[in-house]
């Protein structure tokens, strides 16, 4: 078991660099292949939205501006995948599998089309093992976050949130969280590669967390049937934020990965009312692999 072709939707920013060498630092340790995608503002979908008002001059002025600003973001994201290309040293280009199988390490490709990024992120990914995405900005609302949402909730794979700082290790030391949810089991699934590569495994529990489903020791029998040896801890929330109280659980095991279901309560509650999920994506400091 092992993840072979990994999805980065690319950005310019300083999480999208900390995302992009998280990214081959999965790729080392599986020998895989990672295509960073970006998606460019398509200035036809600037239209509708101008508004009344507009001439046809105005519009088209806009629509041109817009394909100035892309164009010039798409070239300053592909210098920065090119140089990221460069200092890495022990990497290979390729767009194909064939030439992939020949290389001795991991692989990249780069590519930038125009579209939605949400609809086209989604879609590709479907087609990867795993989708590596940046980290919400600081001052970013996490409700923004288009290409990890799309992931999340239209992928029908699992996302790994970067840190928005690169990590120096990834996978040694990994938490899961759990909580009887279909999208707990879905996640501790999609993370078997994981957990058989890693040296300590701890599963994390509370009753404030647990939904309607199986209780930690059902899931620690079911990693017992693939040969993974797991303890489970039990972690109490100070206060109502079971966020928090998850990540500082995840610290003080010393993980470099922690692994949870993504959203188990409808998106919209957790975006207005907060979340488990809402305060690991705005304050994890680790890597996190997420399935919904």
């Amino acid at each position: 078991m092992a993840y072979r072709r990994l999805l980065l939707p690319l950005t310019g920013t300083a999480a999208g660099e900390a995302a992009l060498a998280t990214a081959l630092m999965v790729a080392r340790i599986w020998h895989a292949h990672v295509h960073c995608l970006h998606v460019r503002v398509d200035a036809r979908d600037v239209a509708p939205l101008a508004g009344e008002g507009l001439s046809g001059a105005m519009i088209e002025e806009m629509m041109a501006a817009t394909e100035r600003e892309s164009g010039e973001r798409a070239s300053r994201v592909r210098t920065l995948f090119e140089r990221f290309a460069e200092q890495a040293g022990d990497v290979t280009l390729a767009d194909s599998a064939e030439t992939a199988r020949r290389a001795d390490g991991p692989t990249l490709s780069f590519e930038s089309i125009a579209g939605r990024e949400e609809d086209i992120v989604a879609q590709r990914s479907r087609l990867y093992d795993m989708a590596v995405v940046p980290s919400p900005e600081a001052e970013e609302d996490v409700s923004s976050s288009d290409a990890l949402h799309a992931v999340l909730f239209d992928s029908g794979r699992p996302v790994l949130i970067a840190a928005r700082e690169p990590p120096t290790t990834i996978g040694t030391r990994v938490c899961c969280a759990w909580n009887g949810s279909a999208e707990s089991a879905a996640a501790i699934a999609a993370a078997l590669p994981w957990l058989h590569r890693a040296n300590a495994v701890r599963i994390l529990y509370a009753d404030e967390y647990q939904r309607r489903g199986p209780d930690v020791d059902g899931i620690l029998r079911y990693l017992r049937w693939h040969e993974i040896t797991a303890e489970k801890a039990l972690f109490k929330p100070a206060t109502k934020d079971v966020g928090a109280a998850l990540l500082g659980a995840a610290r003080d095991f010393g993980a470099d990965l922690l692994c949870m279901g993504a959203y188990s309560h409808s998106r919209l509650r957790q975006l207005i009312l907060g979340g488990v999920t809402r305060h690991v994506l705005e304050n994890a400091d680790m890597p996190v692999l997420m399935c919904r």
